[in-house]
């Protein structure tokens, strides 16, 4: 087994991604890809909840020394507080071929060996005073429910499962 590749690319924000409800509407966050090095990178984004996100651009090259802004837009939903951490990303990267890009051949011919990833997890923050409105019943239904450490922190076979879960957007 060969291990992967450390990501070229400088992601901000690095580990999470954070959507401030209320979530009656779609809420968008952000994130750059920094390209430090002097080569061009292709990039492709997948999350675990295709549906629940629109992504753009999806995909895409990073000059060398330069930076891509990422919109992701959180589609409306009823905020539940026990789903806060499912949703996952990854940033796929590689370094681009010389000549013309052909973003879908690319990545079906690609490497493993090549490629780099990163994976961030998404939080869902109610603003302060506006949590009654959603989480009434929420608190309710789970006041008898004590957290657990296991729940809070991903688990290794988590990872190794977000490789095979994750989809295309």
């Amino acid at each position: 087994m060969s291990s992967k590749r450390d990501q070229v690319l400088v992601i901000d924000p690095p580990v999470e991604l954070t959507f401030q409800g209320p979530f009656q509407s779609a809420v968008t966050s952000s994130m750059k890809l920094r390209n430090p090095s002097e080569r061009k990178v292709c990039f492709k984004i997948k999350t675990t909840a295709p549906k629940r996100y629109c992504v753009k651009p999806n995909s895409g090259v990073v000059d060398p020394s330069s930076e891509v802004q990422i919109a992701v837009s959180l589609q409306p939903f009823e905020y539940d507080p026990a789903e806060k951490n499912k949703h996952k990303f990854m940033v796929q990267s590689m370094f681009a071929p010389n000549g013309e890009i052909d973003q879908d051949m690319l990545w079906k011919d690609a490497d493993p060996n090549e490629m780099m990833d990163s994976k961030l997890k998404c939080v869902f923050v109610m603003p302060p005073g506006a949590e009654q409105n959603n989480v009434a019943e929420a608190k309710h239904v789970y006041a008898d429910h004590k957290p657990t450490h296991q729940a809070e922190q991903p688990s290794k076979a988590g990872d190794d499962q977000l490789g095979i879960a994750v989809q295309e957007i």
